[in-house]
């Protein structure tokens, strides 16, 4: 077939079919891949950091998506001015966000309520910048057992793993971290989910445009406005560089809101250090954080952390 009369038949088919939203997902899930074929979701953990505002740049320079899992007190703190603005600018290029945990700690050395602390913290952070409620937590080096499982279900979050990883943040040369997006195009992969770190400026110079230079020149970044998901005989011609969310078919976020008024209990000073948890010293808060739904902009829906 020619290649008029495959956009022809792509043209015939955008007439005939509808665009219909993400699918709500059935229940909490462990994901360690993306389901849906010739998607290609780039992530990346730790920020916000200084790079942030640039990967987000570059991939809303070739019109495809990126995904980062965030912590409230690592790298930086996110209540910090620059990280405030750096949240809302990524998350208004339609960009994902998702919980990476308050402190970035092995969740499986910690407590019932420290891990309920960890997540709630960052729910009420993401709920007061950008007004939504995450519906997805990467566990820390992907560390987690049963009992952070269960916690992050309870809390309507499914926990997000990868298929394939960089290792931009373990010691990997530029080179090394290069050859995982070449293994994936030369394996003709149907999908990826991969792994980068945010706070690495190798990873914003070199990785990421080289990742989307590889991507273009193979047809990964190839998008039309055609239905989603498309009929299955084209999907060949709809390879994407999306959200994790996305190429799962689920929704990013438990609730989208409204972002709320800054307050002096914006802060960090008095949460869990980087790698801590909540102690003696700092009361663990397990209970759901403020939100405000997207119709009730003038009432606050108060739910008491305990």
């Amino acid at each position: 077939m020619s290649i008029r009369a495959i956009l022809c038949t792509l043209l015939a088919v955008s007439v005939a079919w509808s665009h219909p939203n993400l699918k709500s997902r059935g229940g909490p899930q462990v994901y360690g891949a993306c389901i849906k074929p010739n998607d290609i979701a780039l992530t990346f953990d730790d920020g916000p950091y200084n790079y942030i505002r640039n990967i987000s740049d570059q991939f809303t320079a070739v019109g495809a998506k990126a995904t980062f899992f965030m912590n409230g007190n690592n790298w930086d703190c996110i209540y910090a001015p620059d990280r405030i603005e750096s949240v809302k600018y990524v998350y208004s290029k339609g960009h994902m966000i998702g919980s990476h945990t308050w402190s970035h700690p092995d969740l499986r050395t910690f407590t019932t309520p420290q891990i309920q602390d960890e997540m709630f913290r960052m729910e009420e952070a993401f709920s007061r910048i950008v007004g939504v409620l995450p519906a997805f937590m990467r566990p820390p080096s992907g560390y987690y057992n049963d009992n952070v499982k269960n916690i992050a279900f309870s809390r309507g979050q499914n926990l997000a793993l990868w298929d394939h990883d960089t290792g931009d943040a373990d010691g990997n040369t530029t080179a090394q971290s290069e050859a995982v997006y070449n293994a994936v195009v030369d394996s003709k992969a149907k999908n990826a989910l991969i792994l980068q770190h945010e706070t690495k400026a190798s990873t914003a110079g070199t990785l990421v445009p080289y990742a989307l230079k590889l991507f273009k020149s193979k047809g990964y970044n190839v998008r039309f406005s055609f239905p989603n998901p498309v009929p299955t005989v084209l999907n060949n011609f709809f390879i994407k560089l999306v959200t994790m969310a996305e190429c799962l078919g689920v929704d990013p976020y438990q609730a989208v809101g409204v972002a709320q008024q800054q307050t002096s209990s914006w802060t960090c000073n008095g949460t869990p250090a980087p790698g801590e948890g909540c102690d003696s010293s700092i009361p663990c808060k397990t209970g759901k954080p403020d939100f405000i739904p997207a119709l009730e902009h003038s009432g606050h829906v108060n739910i008491t952390a305990e």
